[in-house]
């Protein structure tokens, strides 16, 4: 009786993990973030909180810029209460494949794997309410669609309690003379 229930609370626990980026290894398109955040692009995306309801949404107008496997992608928010925000990450691809990020409002950095049309992301953000800032939890996974298509889906939380999430759908142009 032991192991069984043992067996059964082992199962539930492995039930319990999460998807790892890995397993879009074989999805297509690759996503290579040095092509898809290069140039210009936009954003628009909403906050829901942990009801589902919406309690903000947001536009983002985005610029990246490369110099071999170190990028600039220049965020510019403007949220549908009128108020804006700007957000500069410097990322860079390391040794084994992996990524690191870095904000002016991500607190050390941001951790990040690619497999696939898929990139996972974890960080810490300085997060502003009203007249506080809380430091929150991102688990961030970025789904390439097509060549001008990517969808953003980040689960917020502190201290283990999730928040709410944010959804971004990213566009971006297609590059004259390239078939998509």
């Amino acid at each position: 009786m032991r192991t069984l229930l043992m067996g059964c609370l082992m199962a539930l626990l492995l039930g319990c993990a999460g998807p790892q980026v890995s397993d879009y290894a074989n999805e297509q398109p690759r996503l290579e973030l040095s092509e898809y955040f290069k140039g210009d692009m936009q954003a628009w995306g909403m906050f829901q909180n942990r009801s589902g309801e919406v309690v903000k949404r947001f536009h983002v107008a985005m610029t990246g810029t490369w110099e071999g496997d170190v990028g600039v992608l220049d965020e510019r928010f403007t949220y549908s209460d009128g108020s804006t925000e700007r957000r500069v990450w410097t990322l860079k691809k390391q040794a084994d494949g992996s990524w690191r990020g870095t904000a002016d409002d991500v607190v050390g950095e941001a951790v990040g794997e690619v497999a696939g049309n898929a990139l996972h992301w974890r960080y810490k953000l300085r997060l502003k309410v009203d007249d506080s800032t809380y430091v929150v939890d991102f688990d961030d996974w970025m789904f390439l669609m097509d060549g001008q298509v990517m969808l953003n889906r980040a689960r917020m939380s502190k201290w283990g309690i999730d928040l709410g999430q944010v959804t971004l759908s990213f566009y971006k142009p297609a590059v004259a003379g390239k078939a998509e």
